[in-house]
């Protein structure tokens, strides 16, 4: 069967992206293909579900221009598609003195990416927002919100089978010949051809990425297991919406914090550690080749070296519920060890370059008959349908 443009990945940055082309160019012929039974499967199914404003994100980044674009066509898109979300707002809070001086950063930072209303509040006005809550120093972002991303993913879905495109479920790709004119791919219930490829596989992009274009091999997917525990329902009342706490601003995570979810509970973490599977949403699941080749990545070894007392700790809470417990009451005092249930993971896809960069934009690599999203995590979900409008435009481009 021949398309003009087939796409790898059914999470939310691929069905945006197929949208956006069918939107755009309805007499296209695309096709959809997902390894697993279901869509949205893997990170976008286990989101936390925060709408991201554009707090942290260099100015001019994509990232920044993407998450601030795309929040607002989400807003917009789950109004239409009458999903429920909601615009709560979120405290960031400096637990410490010496992290006043990155909470003004990030202030300036998010006044510069246009959050308007987002401003420096006093302790007494951050009991206001958050009764619970500790710290030396606060800011109020209003612009931030929840939503279930699962749900907008399978809207994007429905919408590409309206307008004609096609998705295919249980059709993992196995491999890709690139031809002048066309791309073969081989697929594990059948092959197809295409005139364009377009690669949003998420935690495998950069596997599929070496199948169409055999010049990448400067990067490679890094997972990092994400794991959460939950308030007891009894204890929910202790956070009101979503409490963060000032990132460390070299290395591309959040902290623990609370998000409250759309889809109901309030969890509270992730820390971050290396999973030994990219699928790995449990400690006991491990794919040795899938470990070896994390392990044997210069760039990931470089990683380990700058940030071992970081990942240290990131890994003992990992293990101790002590630890765990210890970290968030930095901004909850109150949280005691018995009010956390165990809440689940998700797996980070975080693209390492051979220099021992973790990428922290964005990155997007086209060649002749491939467009591949080599890096799209947090805030992926919000600027899904900005990302989506970036690859379709750069895809369209070549019909």
């Amino acid at each position: 069967m021949q398309y003009d443009i087939a796409i790898v990945g059914g999470g939310i940055v691929g069905l945006a992206t197929a949208h956006k082309v069918l939107k755009d160019r309805p007499d296209l012929k695309v096709a959809l293909f997902e390894k697993e039974d279901q869509l949205a499967k893997h990170q976008t199914g286990n989101n936390s579900g925060v709408i991201h404003s554009g707090l942290y994100y260099k100015p001019g980044s994509l990232k920044a221009t993407n998450c601030i674009n795309g929040y607002h066509e989400l807003v917009n898109f789950c109004k239409e598609e009458k999903i429920p979300y909601e615009i709560t707002g979120k405290v960031v809070v400096a637990t410490r003195v010496e992290q006043i001086p990155l909470l003004e950063n990030l202030l300036t930072r998010g006044l510069q990416n246009g959050l308007t209303g987002t401003r420096k509040i006093t302790l007494e006005e951050l009991k206001e927002y958050e009764p619970h809550c500790a710290g030396v120093a606060a800011i109020h972002v209003p612009q931030t919100g929840i939503v279930d991303y699962y749900q907008v993913a399978i809207a994007y879905g429905r919408k590409i089978i309206q307008s004609g495109g096609d998705i295919f479920l249980n059709h993992k790709v196995l491999a890709i010949n690139t031809k002048p004119s066309l791309v073969e791919i081989q697929t594990s219930k059948g092959d197809f051809e295409a005139k364009l490829i377009i690669n949003c596989a998420g935690l495998y992009s950069d596997k599929i990425a070496r199948l169409n274009d055999s010049s990448i091999d400067d990067v490679k997917i890094i997972p990092f297991r994400g794991e959460y525990y939950k308030l007891k329902k009894e204890k929910e009342y202790l956070v009101k919406n979503l409490i963060y706490p000032v990132p460390d601003p070299n290395f591309p995570f959040l902290g623990v914090h609370f998000t409250r979810m759309k889809k109901g509970g309030v969890e509270a973490g992730p820390n971050a550690v290396l999973a030994f599977k990219r699928e790995g949403y449990k400690k006991s699941q491990i794919n040795l080749t899938e470990l070896a080749e994390s392990l044997a990545w210069p760039g990931f070894q470089k990683v380990a070296a700058k940030y071992w007392k970081t990942g240290f700790g990131e890994l003992y809470r990992s293990f101790s519920k002590a630890a765990f417990t210890k970290a968030l009451q930095e901004l909850i005092p109150e949280i005691q060890e018995s009010d956390l249930v165990d809440g689940g993971a998700g797996v980070r896809a975080q693209a390492c370059d051979r220099s021992g960069g973790l990428l922290d934009d964005f990155a997007i690599r086209e060649s002749a008959q491939a467009i591949n999203v080599l890096n799209a995590p947090s805030p992926a979900a919000t600027s899904s349908l900005s990302i989506g409008g970036t690859v379709a435009e750069m895809a369209l481009k070549r019909f």
